[in-house]
């Protein structure tokens, strides 16, 4: 018999939430193949199976916390043939009843009786009268018999796990009713995924050890939806793939982070670490939760190729199929709360960068032209919360008028790439 344990992950994962179980006691599993899906708190992984064999016990539950080197599985190395079909069954049995002696106790022989009670179950009369005794369904027992023979030791491994395996259910749910019944009103308590729990922590943390300040200003959009407007059809056609905002918002904040590089950065102890390389953090938003993949070396690609990027890391992380490597490393992030509506927000740090751009909607509104005279535009608020630590206001406020600027006069920005 083989354990299936958690597996080191990665270096910042040690634990994780199983989400859902790919197999069921008594399947057959090849080496390699995928056993569980497992929640961490950065994306979902599959667990594998290192043995090929029949999954003989499932050792946590759907929503259990396990942590690496964990033993989630038991897997009978022996017990390749408990996935055959069962008509195979009867045959071995005949073949072993033709060579057993004729004096054979008659005990021994009453064991291979096959129960009418129970359908197709196979189990010895000791095995069935202690199930009745213990009220445990015999459908419901795994057998180590490769045959599928259920003995009295099955059966009261069914029970033990039966007995522990709901302690902690109950536990949770005794939890839950009582947070419940501290409201006058009906309430629903559910646990937070692992992902949240995480979110909330390092949002918090990012509040209390970084300096945080938020600067705003507002850009002007008329040029950029024109210019989209001139140059849709073309780009399309070219490029199979729509000109969107975050291409221009993207190649606007890699260039004032190539004027401004202290916004590139990061604390470490006592030193700075100044990124020279440009590996942009888009914020998405999936059912379980806020997530930012990265765009590699933004400055090497040009508007196609950062459009491509974002809706295939987007496409992923609505999956939730992102990887480790599609979250990790990011020197700078743009959220955009503007496409659910939002008008101006203070976008929170991710942790260990020091500047995140956060994008609105798109409002008209009347617009004071430098000749006096009075315009309707279309207008957007931009926020830049950055650590005050390492950043001064000046610089701040500074790299927010540039890429406003840039913004502002698009062709410019195609021009410089």
């Amino acid at each position: 018999m083989k354990e299936i344990k958690i597996p080191e992950l990665a270096e910042s994962i040690t634990e994780g939430t199983i989400a859902e179980w790919l197999v069921q006691p008594g399947d057959k599993v090849e080496k390699g193949d995928p056993v569980v899906e497992l929640e961490t708190d950065k994306v979902n992984v599959e667990v594998n199976s290192d043995y090929a064999g029949v999954i003989v016990e499932v050792l946590a539950e759907e929503g259990d916390d396990v942590s690496v080197g964990d033993a989630i599985a038991k897997v009978d190395e022996s017990g390749s043939e408990a996935a055959a079909p069962s008509t195979e069954a009867p045959a071995a049995e005949e073949k072993k009843e033709e060579a057993a002696p004729a004096e054979a106790p008659k005990q021994e022989a009453q064991e291979e009786v096959v129960a009418t009670e129970a359908g197709d179950v196979i189990a010895s009369p000791a095995a069935r009268k202690l199930a009745r005794e213990l009220n445990i369904d015999l459908s419901q027992v795994k057998a180590q018999d490769p045959l599928g023979r259920i003995r009295p030791e099955d059966v009261e491994a069914a029970n033990n796990a039966a007995k522990s395996a709901p302690a902690a259910p109950a536990k949770k749910q005794a939890a839950a009713t009582e947070t419940a019944q501290q409201f006058e009103k009906p309430v629903r308590v559910e646990k937070m995924s692992r992902r949240r729990q995480t979110i909330a922590k390092r949002l918090v943390e990012a509040q209390h050890e970084a300096a945080m300040l938020t600067t705003f200003n507002e850009i002007d959009m008329t040029a950029i939806m024109n210019l989209r407007k001139e140059r849709q059809e073309g780009f399309v056609k070219k490029n199979d793939i729509k000109l969107g905002f975050m291409s221009f918002f993207t190649k606007a904040t890699v260039a004032a982070l190539k004027e401004f590089p202290l916004l590139n950065a990061e604390i470490d102890g006592t030193d700075l670490i100044v990124k020279e390389f440009y590996d942009i953090g888009i914020a998405v938003s999936t059912e379980g939760g806020l997530v930012v993949p990265v765009v590699r070396d933004a400055d090497k690609l040009d508007f196609a190729g950062i459009e491509k990027e974002i809706v295939r890391l987007g496409t992923l992380a609505r999956d939730n199929k992102l990887g480790l490597d599609d979250l990790q490393g990011g020197s700078f992030s743009i959220t955009n709360g503007g496409i659910f509506g939002s008008m101006l927000s203070t976008p929170i740090l991710n942790a260990p960068q020091v500047g995140i751009l956060g994008m609105h909607n798109i409002v008209k509104r009347a617009v004071v032209m430098p000749d006096d005279t009075i315009e309707v535009r279309p207008m957007m608020y931009l926020a830049l919360s950055y650590d005050h630590r390492i950043v001064d206001g000046k610089e701040a406020v500074q790299f927010l008028v540039r890429i406003k600027e840039m913004l502002e006069d698009p062709y410019d920005l195609l021009l410089q790439g």
